[in-house]
């Protein structure tokens, strides 16, 4: 099969809207290109149903080459709605081309996870929880899918909640809501041992604001932690200040309630 292309605008920009293309920019005189292209080669035979493969020879397309910063060669890069997604250099073996497109490639489940997604914020939970367990048993890593079914257990089985996020190399893009995850756990087992807390005038005050987070009640927890913080800043490990953080994190900064405590948070640690 002939993977050379001539209209790049066409071969490859156009058609990642539809189905993600990697390019394998290369050059007949480069000797890791001959290596690595027959690999690249095997594995879009075998994969035509998730992404599309294309070969731009650097000689023949300067322009282009230059356009994306190409160096070095091979250099080959995932395009996304016509955007470079992920790229890796140098001649890869098979084993670890297939562990980076595991990685980079979307999912082939992006509208059942916004779909989840919407459930989850709508508080339709047994539905959301159904489909990211249908989403989990084909794509067991799909990092997402884990993140917003840890965001659903941490409520009712905190455990269970971490487990998932253990099972999960998380990157960046969910490492915050991870962190916000597992400081609510050590949170919620405040509540299973209260006794290990030290005496305080705002312990019971804390314990409560701890209680309203395990109820989703988000706005008095956020309340309860912030006065916590006035009275005594450090209590619990600095917890509060914790609490609060993570609440932000898990809400998203767009949402209405992180809008507005966040400044009465940020006020309450210079008092």
């Amino acid at each position: 099969m002939k993977y050379e292309i001539d209209d790049f605008e066409t071969e490859v920009i156009e058609r990642s809207y539809e189905i993600p293309v990697l390019v394998d920019f290369w050059a007949d005189w480069c000797g890791p290109c001959r290596v690595l292209g027959p690999i690249l080669e095997k594995l879009a035979s075998e994969n035509k149903d998730r992404w599309a493969f294309a070969q731009l020879d650097t000689d023949k397309h300067p322009q282009l080459s230059a356009n994306y910063g190409i160096q070095s060669i091979p250099n080959v890069k995932l395009f996304v709605d016509g955007e470079v997604k992920d790229e890796f250099i140098g001649a890869l073996p098979e084993d670890m081309i297939m562990s980076w497109l595991s990685k980079a490639l979307p999912s082939k489940y992006l509208e059942g996870l916004k779909e989840a997604s919407d459930l989850i914020s709508e508080k339709r939970i047994s539905e959301a929880q159904k489909l990211l367990d249908e989403i989990l048993e084909t794509e067991p890593s799909n990092e997402l899918a884990i993140s917003l079914l840890a965001k659903i257990y941490i409520f009712t089985d905190p455990n269970k909640a971490i487990q998932l996020l253990n099972q999960s190399k998380e990157s960046s893009e969910y490492i915050e809501i991870a962190d916000a995850i597992r400081t609510f756990a050590e949170l919620f087992q405040n509540l299973e041992d209260s006794k290990s807390l030290p005496g305080s005038t705002v312990k019971d005050q804390y314990l409560s604001a701890i209680k309203d987070l395990r109820l989703q009640k988000f706005e008095d927890a956020l309340k309860g932690f912030i006065n916590v913080i006035t009275k005594d800043r450090y209590y619990g490990d600095d917890g509060s200040r914790k609490a609060c953080i993570s609440i932000f994190k898990f809400l998203g900064e767009d949402h209405e309630i992180t809008k507005k405590y966040r400044p009465a948070f940020t006020s309450a640690l210079y008092v």
